[in-house]
């Protein structure tokens, strides 16, 4: 007799981020800044509740948000992370083994794990030359069967970023009856004016689903805590397949601390931007394969020298994070940070 399902033992799991005591971690595209002191005393408040149960509902955190956005409440759902979103996304849209849900690859390595967890098909489309969707390809892909289509923009790992135009294009030809979400959880990096923003399409197209979260710029990786922003249909939906008490008191305490102190935080996200353009000019001066990125990582393109080339700068106390044989991401942190990782990418193969 079997009782777990078997398609579990093919099921790909999540690779996190290493920390090695005395090494530099630069996996996990964390920021290397704490939870601002407001922040910090609106989680110390919460916790002294934490014999009770948190609101089912996160009803402070999403009227917030909905006064943050200008939107109203019944839009917004929130989740624990926007990882954990995608996969009542699938839940929510996905019911055969044969509905399909669509992505770009490489993109978060998250997507085809809660695709199988939902039980659904994992249909992907390759990256082009220049690391970016290929929303062209992305929607000739789209099939009778297809539920869902994820867009990760900026992409992770690549950095790269989806045009307002080459979104518009695709929601155009995928049509009103597929869910479409954009995964923008590195929003707050970007400053291409082409790129797309999520929050603008909505009222134009009632299946689009917009995915943000505290994770990354408002420093609250720990906390666990990200919304999506759609129509009521779509997130009516997300809360009924939401687990019950996901959200925790803390979690939403400190994102509306985080909110209300957003114009403390939210400056750093200018160093990164700066940082960058350095790290990855110096990148492209030593001759590695770099795209533009529009987030707080760079990708390097490195092939079958991934492996051989993230083993090198752990012996340099530098941990990157690498995907198979294709490349390796690194967040770009700290000056002092940055050029440990440039001076190990620098000696690589001496």
């Amino acid at each position: 007799m079997t009782l777990i399902r078997p398609d579990l033992d093919t099921l790909p799991a999540y690779v996190p981020g290493r920390a090695i005591p005395g090494a530099i971690k630069l996996a996990s595209n964390e920021v290397c800044l704490p939870p601002t002191a407001p922040v910090l005393a609106a989680i110390a408040e919460a916790a002294a509740t934490g014999n009770r149960y948190p609101d089912l509902a996160v009803t402070g955190l999403t009227a917030r948000l909905a006064g943050f956005l200008g939107v109203d409440a019944e839009r917004i759902a929130i989740g624990c992370g926007s990882v954990t979103l995608c996969q009542q996304l699938v839940q929510a849209t996905c019911l055969e083994p044969s509905d399909e849900v669509l992505f770009a690859w490489r993109s978060f390595e998250a997507y085809p794990i809660v695709t199988q967890i939902g039980g659904a098909t994992i249909r992907t489309v390759a990256l082009d030359a220049d690391f970016r969707h290929d929303v062209d390809a992305m929607a000739a892909a789209v099939t009778p069967h297809t539920r869902l289509v994820i867009v990760c923009s900026p992409n992770n790992p690549t950095g790269t970023v989806v045009t307002r135009d080459e979104m518009e294009r695709l929601l155009a030809a995928v049509g009103p009856d597929v869910l479409v979400a954009l995964d923008e959880a590195y929003y707050e990096y970007v400053n291409d004016p082409a790129a797309v923003d999520g929050m603008t399409l909505l009222d134009a197209h009632p299946n689009l689903v917009v995915l943000r979260t505290f994770s990354k710029a408002y420093r609250l990786a720990a906390l666990r805590v990200g919304y999506a922003v759609g129509s009521p249909e779509v997130v009516t939906a997300l809360r009924k397949v939401c687990s019950p008490f996901s959200v925790s008191s803390l979690a939403q305490a400190g994102a509306i601390a985080a909110l209300d102190n957003a114009a403390d935080l939210l400056p750093s996200c200018a160093e990164v931007l700066t940082e960058r353009i350095r790290v990855r000019d110096a990148l492209l001066s030593a001759g590695y394969t770099v795209p533009p990125t529009q987030s707080n990582f760079v990708w390097l393109a490195l092939g079958d020298q991934t492996a051989a080339f993230s083993a090198h700068c752990l012996d340099n106390k530098v941990i990157v994070r690498p995907f198979a044989s294709d490349g390796v991401r690194v967040t770009v942190s700290a000056p002092e940070e940055n050029d440990a990782f440039l001076a190990a990418a620098q000696s690589y193969g001496d």
